[in-house]
Formats: structure tokens, C-alpha cells, sequence
């Protein structure tokens, strides 16, 4: 018999775990969504994702601005749940929500806990150069992602994997972590939950638009390290003649130059090459403010950027 729970998550990356839930046959009772926001350049209403696929499925969806709201707290305590299941929510949980079911809430965080508690965990894992990450469930507790461990599993980052790319594919590793999850919630045994050590946290915040500025002086690995991990959002950036240059694609290059960092060092074809702190910086995509998105070969082409210019300054 399936075991009642609610489910607490909103964008997209959630739905590769709700379906393998679907797939298993354990539907969650409700599904808790941050509300309506208003998104694009027309600033319209959008539903979370989350939403959009528990209403295809005529489920019940609530919305609170926050938690700890009496009528949402009332509202879970009706549905009976054993447990709450957390990935992605978008707000602490308070401790009388994560009191209400009898196992406690548990949250699927895409790190390797308890490196990279926070908000950001997977833009500070590729910003930082980590060369493995993966997906932690822990028990809830009031605590930001401080709760015992009850299951882990890790994977190797791909050199050139951004955190798009990464984030999607976290989503479907923690999707396959749902059979053996649900194992022991219904199993009726006591949970191997282990606590985590507390000289291996770090935090990863919620990454703000300054957070893209390239520093040319750094190494040009740092740098290319810090374009895969704020792609799509904030974006890695730069200045040109006082005007935003967008960086979306690069590959460090270990060359050396005397050439000052931010320097452009070549540029012909598609070799864009600026100086770095210690190597060079291969930008392959890029996209000055206002325009559109292009490669190295058609950027140059425009005429904008020439050897001997200066990125940054």
C-alpha cells in the first residue's frame, strides 16, 4: 500500500522525479508550489512548472507565500501525510511544517552534502572547479541543509558541463534515486540516516548578477570555471568600451603570454584569444550588449574586437 506524502518543489528540474514517482505508483497527495510570478519582458503571470504538470494531472496544488502561513499548515495537516518530500521549493520550511508527518520531511539537494549547502549549489560546485558532485536526500531539519544523510550518490563533471547542463542532468540522477528512496520510507525499518561532518561545509549562496564579471587577472581555468557555472543566470560578462560583452562559450588554453590580463592576444577566424592571469581564454561564443548571441568567427567578422584591445577595463 502506498504510503501518503506531499510533495514541495516548483521548476522544472523537479519533473523527472515526480514522474518516476508516477511510474512507481506513488502519486503525491498535494503538491506545494511557490505562487504566480510575474516573468519575461511583458512581465505576464507564469505558473511554476510544477504546477503546470500536477494540474495535467488533476492534483491538488497549493501556493503560500510563505510556510509557516496557518491555512497552508492546517491545509497538509488534513491531508495526513507521513512525509514531505522537498526538492527545489524556493522557501525554508518552518518547524511545524516539518513536524506534521510522522517520518519528517526529507529534501533532495543536488550536491554532495555537506559541500555546497545553500541556495546555488550546483553554480559553486562548477565556479569552485570541482571535478565530481552528485545528489544528497537528508532528513529535514529547521536548519538550512544541516540534516542527516540518508542517501548519496556522486558523479564525475565533464570538463566543458555548465550548470544548465549539469542541473538537468542532477535532475535525472535524483529521479533514479526514487525507487530505492521510497524502499526504506515504506519498509516500516529504521531509516540509516548518518549526520553529516561539520568540517566539510561550505555554502553556496544564491548567485547575484555581479557574480558573472569575469576578473582577468585570475587563471584562465577560474575564468572558464566561472562561465560554466553562471550559465544561463546571472551569465558570465565583461566590458567592452564601456558597453556589457556577454561570454557564453570558452575553453581555458594553457599558453603562456606576457600580453596584461584582458588583453586580446588573437584574433583571426574563429581564435579568439584574450590574456589571462596565467594562460590564455579561448572565447568561442559571445554577445555584446543589445545584439545577438554569435561565434568567435562572426563576432570578429563585425570588427568590433581586435588584437591588441582590452576586455575589462
Amino acid at each position: 500500500m502506498a504510503v501518503p506524502f506531499v510533495f514541495f518543489g516548483s521548476p522544472g528540474i523537479c519533473i523527472p522525479a515526480l514522474e518516476a514517482l508516477e511510474k512507481g505508483g506513488h502519486m503525491p497527495e498535494a503538491v506545494v508550489c511557490q505562487p504566480d510570478r510575474p516573468a519575461g519582458r511583458g512581465r505576464k503571470q507564469k505558473k511554476p512548472e510544477v504546477k503546470c504538470w500536477a494540474e495535467d494531472k488533476g492534483m491538488m496544488v497549493l501556493q503560500p507565500e510563505r510556510c509557516s502561513s496557518p491555512e497552508v499548515l492546517r491545509q497538509v495537516e488534513q491531508l495526513r501525510p507521513r512525509f514531505g518530500l522537498v526538492f527545489s521549493f524556493g522557501q525554508l520550511i518552518p518547524r511545524k511544517m516539518l513536524e506534521i508527518p510522522e517520518l519528517g520531511f526529507f529534501n533532495i539537494h543536488p550536491s554532495l552534502l555537506p559541500r555546497w549547502r545553500g541556495a546555488a549549489p550546483v553554480q559553486w560546485t562548477l565556479i569552485s572547479g570541482d571535478t565530481k558532485t552528485g545528489v544528497t536526500i537528508i532528513k529535514m531539519t529547521p536548519r538550512l541543509d544541516d540534516g542527516d544523510i540518508l542517501l548519496q550518490k556522486s558523479t564525475k563533471i565533464d570538463p566543458d558541463e555548465d550548470a544548465e547542463r549539469l542541473s538537468a542532468r542532477l535532475s535525472e540522477m535524483a529521479a533514479g534515486m526514487m525507487p530505492e528512496l521510497f524502499g526504506l520510507l515504506e519498509s516500516g525499518r529504521p531509516l540509516p540516516l548518518r549526520p553529516q561532518e561539520p568540517s566539510g561545509v561550505t555554502w553556496a549562496p544564491a548567485l547575484k548578477k555581479e557574480d558573472g564579471r569575469l576578473e582577468w587577472q585570475k587563471p584562465a581555468i577560474e575564468l572558464h570555471n566561472r562561465v560554466r557555472g553562471t550559465r544561463p543566470w546571472p551569465g558570465a560578462w565583461t566590458t567592452l568600451d564601456g558597453r556589457m560583452l556577454k561570454i557564453h562559450r570558452t575553453r581555458p588554453v594553457d599558453e603562456h603570454t606576457d600580453e596584461p590580463a584582458g588583453r586580446v592576444v588573437r584574433a583571426r577566424g574563429d581564435e579568439l584569444l584574450v590574456a589571462a592571469g596565467s594562460g590564455l581564454l579561448r572565447v568561442m561564443e559571445l554577445q555584446l550588449e543589445g545584439k545577438r548571441r554569435l561565434d568567435a568567427r562572426s563576432f570578429l567578422a563585425s570588427g568590433k574586437l581586435k588584437a591588441g584591445m582590452s576586455l575589462g577595463t
